[in-house]
C-alpha cells in the first residue's frame, strides 16, 4: 500500500513539474529578449575573445603559419597551384587555406617523426629510431593529402547525386516562367549541399558583375563532376547559340536519368564480384568446419583406435 501511494506521488509531482515547465516557457518578446541580452553583456578583453576561439585557431594554426613559410621556399609553385586547386574541389574544409595546408602537413611530418623516435628511444632500440622516425614523418606528410583526396572525393559524389534532382528542380522552375537565375535561385533556396553551396557563390558572383558564363565555369573549376560539366557546357553553349534553355534542361534532365539508370546497374553488376571475397574468405571455411568438423573427428578417433 505505501509503495502504490509512492508512486502515484512521484507521478504528481512528475506531472506538475512538466506543468511548471511549459507554463514557463512561453516564448519572450524578441525586442524585450535583445534588451535583454545587450544589458547583460560586458566589455570583454582581447584575452577573453581569443580564449573563445577553437584550440586549433589559437595554437596549431600559427605554428602551421609559420612551418608554411619554411614550406613555401621547399614547394614549386606548380604544387602551390595544385594544392589550392585542391582545397577548394573539397570545399576548403574547416577554412584551411594553401599556407595552412602546407603548414599543417610540416607541423604532423614533425610530430610523427618525434614520436617515432621518442618511443624506440624509451623501447632501448636506438638503432631503428632513426629508420621509424623517417618513415613516420614521411607517412605523416602524406596523410593530409591522402585525407584531402578522401574530402574531394566524398564531395564530387555529392555533387554527382545531387545533380539529377537539381536538374529537374531547374526544368520545372524555368517551364513555370522563371529565368534561369530565377530558377538557380530557387534551386538554391530548396536544396542544400555542396552543389546548392556551389550555385549559391555563383549567384553571389554574378550580382556583384560577373558574367554568367564564367560563373558557371567555375563551379565546373571547383567541382570537376562530368555530369556537371556536360550540364553546364551545354548550358553555355545554349546561350551563346540562342537556344531557348528550357528545351535544354529537359534533354539534360533526360540524359542525365540515362546515366543514372546505368550507374545503378554497373553497380548491381558489381556487388556479386565484392561479395565473393567475404563469402570465400569468411563464410566458406565456417561451413567446411561445421560440415566436415564431425567427419575429421570421427576419422581421427577411428585412426587413432
Amino acid at each position: 500500500m505505501l509503495l502504490t501511494w509512492l508512486i502515484a506521488g512521484i507521478a504528481a509531482l512528475g506531472v506538475l513539474l512538466i506543468f511548471a515547465a511549459v507554463a514557463g516557457s512561453r516564448p519572450m518578446d524578441p525586442v524585450q529578449a535583445r534588451l535583454t541580452q545587450l544589458g547583460s553583456m560586458q566589455a570583454r578583453t582581447l584575452e577573453e575573445i581569443e580564449l573563445q576561439q577553437p584550440l586549433f585557431e589559437r595554437t596549431l594554426r600559427p605554428l602551421a603559419s609559420r612551418l608554411a613559410r619554411v614550406s613555401q621556399r621547399i614547394t614549386s609553385p606548380k604544387q602551390v597551384s595544385r594544392t589550392e586547386q585542391r582545397l577548394t574541389m573539397a570545399g576548403n574544409p574547416g577554412d584551411l587555406r594553401t599556407v595552412d595546408f602546407l603548414g599543417l602537413k610540416l607541423l604532423i611530418a614533425g610530430g610523427s617523426g618525434a614520436g617515432m623516435f621518442a618511443i624506440f628511444v624509451f623501447a632501448h632500440n636506438a638503432p631503428f629510431a632513426v629508420v621509424a622516425s623517417i618513415v613516420a614523418a614521411v607517412l605523416g606528410f602524406l596523410a593530409p593529402e591522402f585525407w584531402l583526396s578522401r574530402r574531394i572525393r566524398k564531395r564530387q559524389h555529392d555533387v554527382l547525386m545531387s545533380v539529377p534532382d537539381t536538374l529537374d528542380l531547374l526544368t520545372i522552375s524555368v517551364r513555370a516562367g522563371l529565368a534561369f537565375d530565377g530558377a538557380l535561385s530557387k534551386v538554391v533556396e530548396k536544396t542544400s549541399g555542396p552543389l546548392a553551396d556551389e550555385f549559391r557563390r555563383a549567384l553571389a558572383e554574378i550580382r556583384v558583375g560577373k558574367s554568367r558564363r564564367d560563373a558557371l565555369r567555375d563551379v565546373v573549376a571547383r567541382t570537376d563532376v562530368p555530369a556537371l560539366t556536360n550540364f553546364i557546357g551545354a548550358i553555355i553553349q545554349a546561350e551563346q547559340l540562342g537556344v531557348p534553355i528550357a528545351k535544354v534542361l529537359q534533354v539534360q534532365s533526360e540524359q542525365l536519368r540515362i546515366e543514372r539508370r546505368q550507374r545503378a546497374e554497373e553497380m548491381a553488376n558489381k556487388a556479386p564480384i565484392k561479395m565473393l571475397f567475404p563469402l570465400v574468405g569468411c563464410i566458406f571455411p565456417s561451413m567446411f568446419i561445421v560440415i566436415l568438423g564431425p567427419a575429421i573427428i570421427l576419422i581421427a578417433v577411428n585412426l587413432g583406435s
